[in-house]
């Protein structure tokens, strides 16, 4: 039987159709719903996003510890170190400049990391010398204590470095109740405290850190807290001390990085069963000096490791870069109506410093913004305009530029003088 055309037609249409439902068949049969394991030459950022995440809540007390690396070698070649802590960072103490985060703005409960803004409080709104009497229920605390009895009378010097050096939750109650009459009141303090600072997603319930309802900060909020403390002289000697001697004992640090980190010159740790093991650590080397938060860490040890980890890469990776020099001569603005000059020089009001990667410096460039001109009379001080430094579109330092000399506004006197110059001069 001879095949017309038309039927041929059908013939392939009906075998393309068959060869399609086929092929459909056997992805289907290849692309089963399974749980999904990563291989391990997966870089890691692979293998976190091969697993399921859990839904983001304020608090993630459950979250997942870091995948190890089945690659030694792999992890070491990494641009940044992997961690044990669910939460961390690392920034620059004189600039503010964030070197290394993870997780870093994800709300977490502290632990007694909570006393360094307990210290804060204490040293901005009481004297060193001041007598505080010890209640009953700042002696009945328990934990972690520097081994207060109801009505001693003990200085607030001392009780600041039980707070700090040994952990003592007895000092941050004693602090509390002297410094504002009762704890619930020392934390509205605290909490206004944590504003001004700029700590915005922070809330404290207690001086001490024991686990309760509405505590928490994050890694960068915990940062920035200790940032501020390290500027207040007395602070910053306090958490460097390995051991301070008080009432017939000597009190030791919880601190272990104290002793086993060089460089190391605080700050503070903390354990409950809801924060896990926290650490906040400065270090200064070479003329840097950065601060390191460690949130929930499964031990102690590995606590310090991750704290050594991120200190390492931030001392290795990083440079303080010096951009610009105060009262450097940047340009100039005309002054309308002035009697004498007629512009003034503009300079830079302050020195610019940041922290970059060595790779980085050359991607930086200058943007300078001032006025075309303003009228008298120009002060010198007068803020002008601004110098701004950028990498990429992103500015990473910036400061104000200042008149660095005056121009006084023109009299009637002026304006008379000018007129009688003028006419003799068409006179002639």
């Amino acid at each position: 039987m001879k095949l017309k055309l038309k039927d041929i037609l059908y013939l392939v249409i009906i075998m393309l159709s068959l060869y399609l439902i086929y092929k459909i068949l056997i992805n289907d049969g290849n692309n089963k719903p399974a749980n999904i394991v990563p291989s391990p030459s997966a870089s890691i950022s692979e293998q976190n996003q091969a697993i399921e995440e859990p839904e983001d809540t304020d608090f993630d007390f459950f979250d997942y510890a870091d995948i190890p690396d089945p690659d030694d070698e792999l992890a070491e070649a990494m641009s940044e170190p992997v961690i044990n802590a669910r939460s961390a960072i690392v920034m620059d103490f004189e600039t503010g400049t964030i070197l290394y985060e993870k997780n870093a703005y994800r709300k977490r409960p502290m632990a007694s990391t909570t006393k360094i803004m307990t210290a804060i409080i204490a040293l901005e709104n009481s004297d060193l010398n001041d007598d505080v009497l010890i209640s009953q229920r700042a002696a009945n605390m328990g934990g972690s204590v520097m081994g207060l009895k109801k009505d001693m009378i003990v200085k607030m010097n001392d009780l600041l470095h039980g707070l700090l050096i040994c952990s003592g939750n007895d000092a941050a109650v004693a602090i509390a109740e002297h410094v504002s009459g009762s704890v619930e009141a020392f934390c509205e303090l605290m909490n206004e405290k944590a504003l001004e600072i700029g700590a915005y997603s922070t809330s404290f319930s207690n001086p001490h850190g024991l686990d309760a309802e509405n505590h928490y900060t994050t890694a960068y909020d915990l940062a920035k807290i200790t940032r501020y403390a390290l500027k207040i002289p007395v602070f910053n000697e306090i958490v460097k001390k390995t051991e301070f001697y008080f009432n017939g004992k000597t009190l030791r640090t919880t601190n272990e990085m104290l002793t086993s980190y060089a460089g190391a010159d605080g700050v503070k740790t903390g354990y409950t069963g809801l924060a896990g093991r926290c650490l906040v650590t400065s270090a200064t080397r070479d003329d840097k000096r950065f601060i390191s938060v460690v949130l929930f860490c499964d031990t102690k040890n590995l606590r310090t490791t991750s704290s050594q980890k991120i200190l390492d890469y931030a001392f290795s990776e990083f440079e303080k870069i010096f951009l610009l020099e105060k009262g450097r001569i940047l340009g100039s603005v005309k002054v309308d109506r002035s009697r004498s000059l007629g512009e003034v020089i503009v300079a830079a009001a302050e020195d610019l410093k940041t922290v970059l990667k060595r790779d980085e410096v050359d991607s930086l460039y200058t943007r300078v913004s001032l006025p075309e001109k303003v009228e008298a009379p120009v002060r010198q001080g007068t803020i002008m305009g601004t110098v701004s430094i950028f990498q990429g579109d992103r500015i990473i330092a910036e400061t104000s530029l200042i008149a660095m000399n005056s121009a006084q506004r023109r009299r009637f006197s002026d304006y008379m003088s000018i007129a009688v110059k003028k006419w003799i001069h068409i006179s002639r």
